[in-house]
């Protein structure tokens, strides 16, 4: 082995640059809880750095990751030899969201002042994601009412028979009428989830996870969304539970101004996207929305013109003239654009990182992982470009 990993591994390695990159990252943020017990935490740099190079290589487990850290140069470089385990790499997923967001947007930045950034026009699209959990093991209303009410006998028959027999109690079955008790507790919890959720089943593992309608039939999982920028820059990200997305356009719009710093020109979606409130309150911001809706989608992709009458122009005003508009040569354009911005993006996460389904349970905690996944492309793709860059210069 040679004195220093960096020599083995290049100075162009991507998990050199991921160290430079993090290194000039304000990480206050992860640096605001103090312990008083125990031994120190460590460092949020290198934390960091190991969960976005494994999330690049699409390594998701931390039980993976910890074994990485013995045997990959790479991760062994970004750990400076130190071995944090599985449970220190988790616990560190799991304690700072709001600091893995504010490095998402970071890694924005970064791209705008490389120049990667051209949001001039941006691509919104969404994906279903499997939740960590068994769809065999779901509840329905009936089913828990039914339940509720067959625990409440079981332990009323125990409390008649432990009043009719003058005996020890057993401690066995003084265990499991607690769990029968607690179990009793948690069962309204879940009926106000079910009735709030509006759903007729819900995971027993994972409650907040949906039934989510998708191509080849329904998952358990939740929607993940993503705007996307010409040199595909992931701009904006997050995670929901909504069947639909007909309300996200406005919200993901927001987003992109937020997390990228910067207004778009326009923003590209397909049909599912299509809601004529939320376009006018796209385009009050003065930004441009191609979005048809699924009549006209069916017309762009070579069906039948459709036809407006006056009656049905006075029903929902504003549709015909922006029919009319994105039937123009532009809208078409940035129609098929769309396809080539946001798709290899979703393809890239799915297929080649493994993120079609969560490793862990609740709405928090997968939008950290989706987070995290999204900020991992974003810096394969702004290495990629600075490797590019560096080829073209003159020796």
């Amino acid at each position: 082995m040679p004195p220093r990993i960096v020599d083995e591994l290049g100075p162009n390695h991507l998990a050199v640059f991921i160290h430079k990159l993090i290194e000039g990252t304000d990480v206050s943020a992860f640096e605001k809880e103090r312990f008083d017990i125990g031994r120190p935490p460590y460092p949020p740099q290198m934390m960091l750095k190991i969960w976005l190079y494994a999330y690049t290589l699409g390594i998701t487990s931390s039980r993976r990751i910890e074994q990485r850290i013995h045997e990959d140069l790479g991760f062994r470089f970004l750990a400076a030899n130190l071995k944090p385990d599985f449970c220190t790499l988790n616990d560190f997923r799991r304690r700072y969201p709001k600091g893995l967001n504010d490095v998402f947007t970071k890694v924005v930045e970064d791209a705008r002042k490389l120049g990667l950034v051209k949001l001039g026009r941006v691509a919104i699209d969404s994906t279903r994601v499997e939740a960590n959990a068994s769809a065999d093991r779901s509840d329905s209303q009936e089913k828990l009412r039914a339940e509720r009410a067959e625990t409440r006998r079981k332990i009323r028959k125990w409390y008649q028979e432990c009043a009719r027999e003058e005996q020890a109690v057993d401690e066995q079955q003084l265990e499991q009428v607690k769990d029968w008790e607690r179990r009793l507790e948690e069962i309204p919890k879940q009926l106000k989830q079910l009735r709030k959720s509006g759903q007729k089943r819900s995971s027993r593992s994972d409650p907040e996870s949906r039934y989510l309608k998708r191509r080849g039939g329904f998952c358990l999982g939740y929607t993940c969304e993503l705007a996307v920028s010409d040199d595909h820059i992931v701009v904006a990200q997050r995670v929901h539970q909504k069947p639909t997305d007909n309300g996200s356009l406005n919200k993901m719009t927001n987003l992109v101004k937020r997390q990228s710093g910067a207004k778009p020109e326009a923003v590209v979606a397909d049909s599912g996207y299509y809601s004529m409130g939320e376009i006018k309150k796209v385009e009050k911001k003065k930004i441009e929305a191609y979005v048809p809706d699924r009549l006209l989608a069916k017309e762009l992709a070579g069906g039948d013109v459709v036809e407006m009458n006056e009656r049905q122009k006075k029903r929902t005003p504003g549709l015909y003239e922006l029919r009319e508009k994105l039937r123009g040569p532009t809208a078409r354009e940035h129609q098929r654009r769309r396809k080539a911005v946001v798709e290899p993006v979703f393809g890239v996460l799915k297929q080649q990182r493994g993120m079609r389904k969560f490793r862990r349970r609740g709405l928090e905690a997968v939008a950290v992982e989706w987070t995290l996944a999204a900020t991992a492309y974003n810096i394969t793709r702004i290495w990629s470009e600075t490797q590019k860059k560096r080829a073209e210069m003159p020796q």
